[in-house]
């Protein structure tokens, strides 16, 4: 389970908007919103996020219990 919230508050905290995160993966913005919405990523999306975002401790948002 992807903690959604925390995801989108690494976000805002490195000033990103959903557009130029989905941009900066290769996706759409309609794209990268439905996969937010339904909290489903690959692996290769996830390993990205964590580097473009700097995600200290990627466990406790992507791979939340």
């Amino acid at each position: 389970m992807i903690l959604i919230n925390e995801l989108k508050g690494k976000m805002r905290a490195k000033g990103y908007t959903q557009e130029r995160l989905a941009r900066e993966l290769g996706m759409s913005p309609k794209t990268l919103g439905n996969k937010l919405n339904k909290g489903i990523f690959g692996s290769n999306e996830i390993d990205k996020m964590i580097k473009i975002l700097d995600i200290k401790n990627p466990i406790e948002i992507f791979f939340y219990e």
